[in-house]
């Protein structure tokens, strides 16, 4: 699937691991507007403020460099590598994520990974009810102890890949429902450890039931792998078919590495994902056959189908289901659709 061209993004000036205490840091210049280097030109409008909707007269001072700092210096906190913690600089990116997954008042909207709240201070005045998962207890307090007047919060200290997402959003679907009943499905919007990235989406993406849209910041080569990726290509994968199969992704815009502390060594990239309901997913007998079809076939990427299948079906077999949806007899895995394994699956796993 082809991206859509891409935005202009704003950064800040490079921050480093060794000069953490405000009293050392002279405040960044103003942002300012960088080029593309993959030549994608349309600009996104950035969302009007919280309080341009709301008809407030003020809303809180914007996330920054020194607001951050002055989170993690409050707790004796630094950002944490193995926890994939960058921390979001300029408040505009966080907007344009918000927008991104088209975050409007009364919506439902789960939030991993927080860290500092900038995010979540912009979902708050969106009007939105917060699910924050943190895993780091000490940055799950400091965005409560932040937020602790409101009750849209809720925040969570646990690991996303393994905490119930489902329960916990229905759970408060139902608390909602009770002021607002027309409440059905939550979205999800994260500057997201880039470190847990494929584990998030394959767990969220399924979740069409109760989930509309998910609007993530990744690492950029991550972001182009889940949305670009071509046939023939090396960087055609298993995900792909995972992610096609369940929601129409779309890449938004690249957001460079100068705008998170601390600096990363890539870009970043906003990427959403239309989840398709039940309904619209391809017709297979079994999801968990399909997919386990599909992995069989990557694992011989090198490998003709015909030879990797074999446990699943006959040479033969293979070869003449390939005849019948119109690809040649010696296809590999990387030159098949999601049409194509689909049509294949049906034809050769026998329930």
């Amino acid at each position: 699937m082809s991206p859509s061209p891409m935005f202009t993004a704003q950064s800040l000036p490079p921050t480093s691991h060794t000069t953490f205490h405000l009293r050392c840091q002279k405040p960044p210049p103003p942002a300012a507007c960088v080029s593309n280097t993959r030549e994608r030109t349309r600009t996104l409008c950035v969302a009007s403020s919280p309080d341009e909707r709301s008809g407030k007269t003020t809303r809180p001072s914007s996330d920054n460099y020194h607001a951050t700092i002055r989170a993690l210096n409050s707790k004796g906190r630094f950002p944490r590598k193995s926890l994939g913690q960058h921390y979001m600089l300029n408040s505009d990116i966080n907007e344009q994520l918000a927008q991104a997954a088209g975050v409007e008042e009364g919506d439902v909207v789960l939030e991993i990974g927080p860290g500092t709240g900038s995010l979540t201070n912009v979902l708050l005045n969106a009007g939105a009810f917060v699910l924050a998962v943190e895993k780091d207890k000490h940055m799950a307090d400091i965005v409560s102890e932040r937020f602790m007047g409101t009750e849209k919060l809720k925040v969570l200290t646990e690991d996303i890949v393994k905490c119930h997402v489902r329960s916990h959003i229905l759970s408060l679907f139902g608390s909602i429902r009770q002021t607002d009943p027309e409440t059905r499905y939550a979205k999800v919007v994260s500057n997201l450890p880039f470190n847990v990235s494929t584990d998030v989406i394959k767990l969220l993406l399924p979740m069409g039931d109760i989930i509309s849209e998910v609007a993530l910041l990744l690492q950029e080569e991550t972001a182009l792998r889940l949305v670009e990726s071509s046939l023939r290509t090396s960087e055609y994968r298993p995900i792909n078919i995972f992610v096609n199969f369940y929601s129409d992704p779309e890449y938004k815009m690249q957001v460079p590495r100068t705008n998170f502390f601390p600096q990363p060594n890539v870009d970043a990239a906003i990427v959403t994902f239309k989840l398709k309901q039940a309904r619209e997913y391809p017709q297979v007998s079994s999801t968990k056959s399909f997919f386990s079809m599909v992995n069989s076939a990557f694992n011989g990427k090198r490998k003709m189908l015909r030879k990797s299948l074999q446990h699943i079906c006959s040479s033969v077999e293979t070869e003449e289901a390939l005849k019948r949806i119109d690809l040649s007899t010696t296809s590999r895995p990387e030159e098949l659709t999601l049409d194509d394994f689909v049509k294949l699956h049906n034809l050769i796993v026998k329930e």
